[in-house]
């Protein structure tokens, strides 16, 4: 089964697990690394997620894939948190962010770069929008729009 149709068959599995025990579901994935699978669910709750949440979910969605069985290779469940720089990919998530710093990274160069950072705006009109850190690098406080397709991946930042 292609990647893409096991993150989605995965996601309909997980939903209503991650739901049932009011955590939010942020994202699956499917990946090789070196010789190995890994299928990652990531979770998360007001207040952070425990190594308890992670396994209520890895034992009840392990049972719903033995049923399924919708990845022919062998694979690694890994159930976690998105951890303090999580990717922003739901339209809530745009919503609930506004104001924290994040990172944006674009598929392709805009005036010669892919990364930039500020403080997320929000999503307007199906572009994400940031305001950039006055004297970073990536730009002098001004506005920049993405449009959401061409952009790779946003990930909420800390900053120390």
């Amino acid at each position: 089964m292609a990647k893409r149709k096991v993150e989605d068959v995965v996601t309909k599995l997980a939903l209503p697990i991650v739901e049932k025990n009011s955590f939010e579901l942020v994202d699956v994935e499917f990946v090789k690394e070196g010789a190995n699978w890994y299928l990652r669910v990531y979770i998360d709750k007001e207040g952070g997620i425990t190594l308890d949440d992670c396994q209520i979910v890895s034992e009840e969605l392990s049972v719903e894939l033995d049923k399924a069985d919708p990845i022919d290779q062998r694979y690694f469940l890994e159930v976690s948190s998105p951890g303090i720089e999580r990717p922003l990919k739901k339209d809530r998530d745009f919503e609930r962010y506004k104001g924290h710093p994040v990172k944006v990274k674009t598929f392709n160069a805009i005036d010669g770069k892919k990364d930039f950072e500020g403080e997320l705006v929000g999503l307007i009109d199906n572009k994400i929008v940031i305001k950039t850190d006055a004297g970073h690098k990536d730009g002098d406080g001004k506005i920049m729009e993405f449009d959401r397709d061409k952009v790779a991946m946003v990930r909420k930042t800390f900053k120390f």
